[in-house]
């Protein structure tokens, strides 16, 4: 059973992401990755998603140049935001969430 703590932080990791993309992720991830392996997989899921989308946005900044990176800007925009909103309900209720299209560089 995931205690109450251990759901909030993870959520607070998805949360604290749209102020904070990087610092504030990895201050908890850091200090409760030992102790909670649920805190742990959020960090490193959060973490790939960061890489994988970062890539995926600086790929279509590029493309703008022949106006279909436009596109894919504001569909990356949208499904960041979206996918970082059910990340943090997964993990509240206790679940374990997969985002989809990310390149799992840390296992």
């Amino acid at each position: 059973m995931i205690k109450s703590e251990e759901r909030m932080l993870a959520a607070l990791i998805y949360v604290l992401s749209f102020f904070a993309p990087v610092l504030g992720p990895l201050i908890i991830w850091l200090l409760k990755r030992e102790e909670s392996s649920f805190i742990d997989y959020h960090g490193k899921e959060y973490f790939n998603f960061f890489i994988s989308y970062s890539i995926y946005l600086f790929i279509s900044g590029l493309l703008t140049i022949v106006l279909i990176g436009f596109i894919g800007l504001f569909a990356l925009g949208i499904m960041m935001f979206v996918f970082t909103i059910i990340a943090a309900i997964k993990a509240y209720e206790g679940s374990l969430y997969q985002f989809p299209l990310i390149i799992r560089l840390i296992k």
